[in-house]
């Protein structure tokens, strides 16, 4: 997934920056996935990332959206509607497709011809 912060703001009202970003990618990625990208990107923890939209752009690979990091994830709470934030807590990596072990294939077993 390549991740770029196309805008970031601050805004010291609310004491958190409001970013814009863009992702290329050839299907929509997971809001948990972008969530983890916007985090290390901002060098910051997680709990203060909240993903606010995601949208794919019609025909194309691109997904654009946007988000606010906060520097307080307390004031995060107070402040990020309900919905937001049950949407980030329920969002959770999608782990790395594991290749499929080859079966093993049995020895065969030798009969013992009894005479």
């Amino acid at each position: 997934m390549e991740l770029k912060l196309t805008s970031v703001k601050k805004n010291p009202l609310f004491d958190r920056q409001e970013i814009e970003f863009k992702v290329e990618q050839a299907k929509t990625p997971s809001r948990s996935n972008v969530r983890i990208g916007i985090a290390v990107a901002m060098k910051a923890d997680l709990n203060q990332v909240y993903v606010r939209e995601i949208e794919t752009k019609s025909g194309t690979h691109v997904t654009v959206g946007s988000a606010h990091v906060y520097a307080d994830p307390a004031q995060a709470l107070k402040i990020e509607p309900k919905y937001i934030i049950e949407r980030n807590q329920k969002a959770q990596p999608e782990p790395e497709p594991e290749p499929e072990p080859e079966p093993e294939a049995e020895p065969e077993a030798e009969e013992e011809a009894d005479e």
